[in-house]
């Protein structure tokens, strides 16, 4: 007896054209971040008067990304997801000009104000994710985030091989990384000529408002979603944007810092190719607290020593712990808000998200250069620094799974 086949759902077919779409936007554009996080801490520590400040370019691009948040979010619910992406690669093309220039003048202010408009592109990438669940069935909303987060494999390849060719190419250095950049932008916005997502109607007068920022807030499964994606986030962002100073400050050379990120961010979206299918066999509680449990473990390894071996086994984890945490996170709260509810959640988390992020950005570069004497010094104070907040995450998540269904 022939087993008959169940049909595509017809929602499906037009979700599965626009994951090819932001995986492409993800692979290509998305190669400008790892491009932009390998050189930032060291192209800010040429420029800083005061080492201490030295990653505060990367701070600012976490801190616009989570200011642009709201507005993207209010801009993609208005007029739709491909003008509020074409806004991100537009702010991303700018923020490059910009800290090209600042470069170019040796002006450390000016390359902040660049990297602060280089945040609206990543803010806009951060919602690639939601995009592809738009017009995606319950049952392929989880494949489809992840789909689009292992997009990112190719960017993690892509951005710092780039470093490596384009970093000293001209006689600023950085410069030439820069101008790449703003190519990136420019091809890559192309690509959103071919996304297919209607754009939101506007409500009806007796149409259904949804809950309020607050209720949605203080929901249990959203706040511990959200909590859950922000730690992931926040203690992944601490620690990558250390690595290249502490790789480079124990005696090894840029290309190696180079390599480094290169395996963490492969560890980043590899996983991606099977979490959404983990997410449904196990469950997204579980492979959430296992995201958590692996993040611990690079802090453990990257406390262990110092060695080259050392870097790269800790960032792999890093990469892989941030994978589980943050897709299970963000499958947890795509599920747990209603359509109408969209655009007030998803704004709202991710300018909490980046909040987060943006706090830990700035606490990566001081505890990086000024909580020690030395670089060995300082990359200890970061991998201690991830404990309380692995704490907070995995106590929220227990007391999710624990509490009574109907409470």
């Amino acid at each position: 007896m022939t087993q008959k086949i169940a049909p595509l759902p017809a929602a499906d077919s037009r979700a599965r054209r626009n994951v090819i779409v932001l995986v492409l936007a993800q692979a290509f554009l998305g190669a400008q971040m790892p491009l932009i996080f390998t050189i930032g801490g060291l192209a800010g520590q040429s420029l800083a008067s005061n080492l201490c400040f030295a990653t505060l370019p990367i701070s600012l691009i976490v801190l616009g990304s989570m200011l642009s948040a709201t507005p993207l979010s209010a801009i993609m619910q208005r007029f739709g997801r491909r003008t509020g992406f074409l806004v991100g690669t537009t702010g991303g093309a700018l923020g490059a000009i910009i800290s090209a220039y600042g470069l170019y003048l040796n002006s450390f202010g000016v390359f902040l104000l660049g990297s602060l408009l280089t945040g609206v592109y990543m803010s806009a990438q951060g919602f690639y994710r939601f995009a592809a669940t738009d017009t995606a069935s319950d049952e392929f909303r989880p494949k489809a985030i992840s789909y689009v987060m292992a997009g990112g494999l190719l960017s993690a390849i892509i951005g710092p091989q780039l470093v490596k060719v384009t970093s000293d190419a001209m006689v600023v250095p950085f410069l030439g990384a820069y101008l790449t950049v703003i190519a990136i932008n420019v091809i890559g916005s192309f690509l959103f000529a071919f996304i297919d997502i209607p754009k939101p109607e506007a409500p009806a007068a007796d149409a259904p408002k949804g809950r309020t920022r607050w209720e949605l807030i203080t929901s249990p499964r959203v706040a511990v979603s959200v909590i859950c994606a922000m730690v992931a986030y926040a203690l992944m962002n601490l620690v990558m944007t250390s690595t290249p100073l502490a790789v480079v400050g124990c005696g090894f050379e840029q290309n190696d810092a180079a390599n480094v990120v290169t395996a963490h961010v492969l560890a980043m979206f590899v996983p991606s190719f099977f979490t959404g299918h983990l997410i449904v066999r196990f469950g997204v509680e579980k492979i959430v607290g296992l995201g958590m449990l692996i993040l611990a473990s690079a802090g453990a390894v990257a406390l262990q020593g110092v060695e080259l071996e050392n870097f790269f086994i800790a960032l792999v984890l890093l990469g892989v712990g941030w994978n589980f945490g943050f897709i299970g996170a963000t499958t947890m709260l795509a599920g747990a808000h209603s359509p109408e509810e969209r655009g007030r959640m998803q704004g709202m988390n991710d300018l909490i998200v980046f909040g987060g992020v943006t706090v830990a950005s700035l606490a990566s570069g001081g505890l990086m250069n000024c909580s020690g004497g030395d670089a060995l010094s300082g990359w200890t104070s970061v991998n201690i620094a991830m404990a309380p907040f692995l704490v907070l995450a995995g106590g929220a998540l227990i007391w999710l799974v624990m509490r009574p269904k109907d409470a």
